[in-house]
């Protein structure tokens, strides 16, 4: 596997492009969509939907604004199925390629002993209510800790697999350094077939994944060595990956993976935090490892502490931010963008004073 090497001035450059610029996307404004959601982490809608937006809400609910208006009632409704505060709740919602079709969507939730489980479920005859009793579940995994649950599901637009995010099991610092043990899925994305099953199990492993056919490295494993891949996202026009994954305390870094990929990155945690060592100290780098395609420090004005990834932005509608992977910071609030020129990101940009309203900021969920 290559090593992603970056010219002495990436950090740097990465470091200054994301201070407050002038306003560089004069075109584009924010335009309030939707209100009297309860904590809402997830936006979605099914391909070819143009008229619904369906939104998580991390305490089980999933709701739908629909020709712009919030509807009565859920979608559906797991409250009563999962735990929820902190890092816990419904945290992943993806709906199938062709669900125009067979109506099935999946979950990512914790149940109530803070487990993570992923669902499949179906839609009822009225396409804006899920059938609750429809629920098989695929996989679950036991958390240690409550916190770095990842969470997040993606379809794949190159072959329509379903990818999955488990952060590393929680608490600080990696304590049994899950991310880096092949024989869990903790720490990992996954990669499995939902239109398959193998003996055993409610999925197919794909024979394509990198480790398919053995038992360690667990067959599921498309990469592994992340500490919480909260939110990633494939560029729905080349298929390229963008994982961000949250940092320990210094540093949030961004991780990307071309659309050609077999799999099989390791990004490096908890030996490596960003482009720096973090356990062991020092002489961490090895030619195994795939180093970020970005980071970013803690320390700024204001306070910055976790990165949520986006999307590389591909509507007709918004062309000035057309081709730019977007991303923001938990704590600051901060909405930033890149471009990509090979393994590097240019023209980064803070979208701060052009998009974030006055007094807005951050969830307090």
């Amino acid at each position: 596997m290559n090593l992603h090497r970056v010219p002495s001035w990436s950090s740097v450059l990465v470091c200054a492009a994301l201070l407050p610029a002038a306003p560089a996307s004069a075109g584009v404004e924010p335009v309030l969509v939707a209100s009297g959601l309860s904590a809402p982490l997830r936006v979605t809608a099914p391909a070819g939907d143009f008229r619904r937006l369906f939104v998580v809400e991390q305490g089980g609910r999933i709701r739908i604004v629909k020709d712009g208006l919030l509807l009565g009632g859920s979608f559906l409704d797991l409250s009563g199925r999962i735990s929820s505060g902190s890092e816990r709740g419904l945290l992943g919602l993806a709906f199938h390629p062709l669900y125009r079709r067979n109506g099935r969507f999946f979950v990512n939730y914790t149940d109530p002993q803070g487990n993570t489980v992923v669902s499949e479920f179906a839609v009822s005859s009225n396409p804006d209510f899920a059938t609750p009793g429809s629920e098989r579940v695929l996989l679950r995994q036991t958390q240690p800790f409550s916190n770095h649950n990842g969470g997040h599901l993606a379809f794949s637009p190159i072959d329509g697999t379903l990818y999955l995010g488990l952060g590393d099991g929680g608490s600080g610092g990696d304590p049994q350094n899950l991310a880096q043990n092949d024989g869990t899925w903790l720490g990992k994305i996954l990669r499995i077939d939902v239109d398959d099953r193998d003996p055993g199990k409610e999925y197919a492993v794909p024979s394509d994944n990198p480790f398919a056919g053995r038992t360690n490295p667990r067959p599921e494993i498309w990469a592994k060595g992340l500490r919480n891949p909260w939110r990633f996202s494939f560029d729905r026009s080349i298929g390229d990956l963008w994982i961000g994954d949250v940092g320990q305390g210094a540093w949030e870094e961004i991780d990307w993976q071309g659309a050609s990929s077999k799999g099989g990155e390791n990004y490096g945690w908890r030996r490596m935090e960003g482009f720096h060592c973090y356990d062991p100290a020092s002489g961490c780098l090895t030619p195994s490892l795939t180093l970020p395609m970005l980071e970013y420090a803690h320390s700024a004005t204001p306070p910055r502490c976790s990165v949520t990834g986006g999307v590389v932005s591909r509507g007709a509608s918004v062309p000035e931010i057309a081709g730019r992977y977007l991303f923001a910071d938990y704590c600051s609030g901060e909405i930033f963008s890149v471009r990509r020129l090979g393994n590097e990101v240019i023209d980064g940009r803070n979208h701060r004073a052009e998009w974030v309203p006055a007094g807005g900021g951050r969830s307090t969920a």
